[in-house]
């Protein structure tokens, strides 16, 4: 276990539910193959000493961690920050190479607990399955609950136990990836464990990052958790049918995203009554085609 996330250990799910080998955050190197051309490749297993403050691609701040670790000096835990995530975004570009060899749209899909992401993704894909292929790879700290509700919807999906740890990382997408081996062209949702903080900071090699705010937790979250609305690229504003029962403004909460990250899109959406579904699987097309566009120029 870290010492300033917690994070500790993750364990991959098969599909058909059986129990997978854990993958270890320790330092020792595993070599695997993605497949499709990506080749065999050294995977550091790392723990995660890492700034949540952090942008996927940036460097990382000194954010006073040094006293969460006695003994330890400023200096070298922003270094160890520093190497944690220079080797999470190689493997987030090994992730990018293997999702773009078998046209996958990856989206990471990151909330607070209890947003009501996993109800959501489960009406966008009764919306959405029926004209492209879709995946789910779930993370989630203990339980394979969300993919079991995921998996009846008819969508392959793959659950990450990550133990105590907080969030995703990209080693761990990488090995999910090769056990659920998606449909060639599908949309592939990620959803990352419920936390607003350490997952901002952990590029997954996704094409687009999705943040899922719900209307009961308040018009600031976007202030509070600022480097999480500043990476996404849409904000759902979920549970939209709740808003007659609760002193909720939904013009201030859009400000303050928008304060946040002027390039943010927005979308108000209900999972319980399927409101803003169509738009959101519109903005997935359009997004999804941009992409593919995008992959053909480079």
């Amino acid at each position: 276990m870290c010492g300033i996330c917690g994070c500790g250990q993750a364990e991959v799910a098969p599909a058909d539910g059986r129990t997978a080998a854990g993958i270890q955050s320790h330092e020792h190197d595993a070599v695997h193959d993605h497949g499709d051309g990506a080749g065999p490749h050294a995977h550091p297993h790392p723990h995660h000493d890492h700034d949540p403050g952090r942008r996927p691609g940036g460097d990382a701040p000194d954010h006073g961690h040094a006293a969460h670790a006695p003994g330890v000096s400023a200096e070298r835990l922003i270094r160890i920050e520093q190497d944690i995530l220079s080797k999470n975004d190689a493997f987030a570009r090994q992730n990018r190479s293997v999702f773009s060899a078998r046209r996958l749209f990856a989206l990471n899909v990151v909330s607070s607990p209890g947003s009501g992401k996993t109800t959501l993704l489960v009406k966008t894909i009764a919306a959405l399955k029926a004209r492209t292929p879709v995946a789910v790879i779930e993370g989630d700290q203990q339980t394979s609950n969300d993919a079991e509700r995921i998996r009846a919807t008819g969508a392959p999906a793959i659950q990450i136990n990550t133990g105590r740890g907080c969030h995703l990382d990209a080693h761990m997408v990488g090995h999910a990836l090769e056990t659920l081996r998606p449909e060639a062209g599908a949309v592939l949702f990620i959803e990352n464990v419920g936390n607003l903080v350490c997952p901002a900071a952990f590029d997954l090699g996704e094409a687009r990052r999705v943040v899922v705010l719900s209307v009961t937790e308040g018009e600031d979250k976007p202030l509070k958790y600022p480097d999480m609305f500043v990476s996404a690229d849409l904000m759902l504003l979920n549970k939209a049918d709740l808003l007659p029962h609760l002193d909720f403004d939904v013009g201030l909460c859009l400000a303050n995203a928008l304060r946040i990250n002027p390039n943010l899109q927005t979308l108000t959406v209900s999972a319980r009554t399927g409101e803003g579904i169509a738009a959101f699987v519109a903005w997935i097309e359009a997004s999804a085609a941009r992409h593919v566009a995008a992959l053909a120029r480079a």
